[in-house]
């Protein structure tokens, strides 16, 4: 299973697989026409409170991890979990799409390492 990360602003590519975005909002800026989005799935992005609480700060990116993954736990996020378990399945490659502007410090990345980590 390879899972790639990209940014919503950067240019899709075939190679991409399905175009999964991962967060609550769609990016600003961004015609839906134009991003190659397969699916979008709101309830595995995490909450409002939580991303306002990280604001991206390097320093909280351990406790966001684990504030997130208890999220993505939650009966909240079951059915989008359910989803991802399906297109995992049926692909080989899929790639997480963000709008955040820190690519090392991101829900994205979280829920890949996730993902590898305990095959959601």
């Amino acid at each position: 299973m390879e899972i790639r990360l990209k940014r919503a602003y950067d240019t899709a590519a075939r190679s991409d697989g399905p175009r999964i975005l991962v967060d609550r909002i769609w990016p600003r800026g961004v015609a839906k026409e134009e991003a190659d989005i397969t699916h979008w799935l709101k309830g595995l992005a995490p909450s409002t409170d939580l991303r306002k609480w990280f604001g991206h700060d390097p320093d909280k990116w351990s406790e966001f991890c684990d504030r997130y993954l208890r999220e993505l736990k939650s009966d909240e996020a079951a059915d989008d979990r359910e989803t991802l378990r399906k297109i995992l399945d049926e692909h080989k490659r899929i790639t997480l799409v963000f709008a955040a502007k820190d690519t090392e410090h991101n829900n994205a990345l979280a829920l890949r390492d996730y993902i590898l980590n305990k095959k959601i």
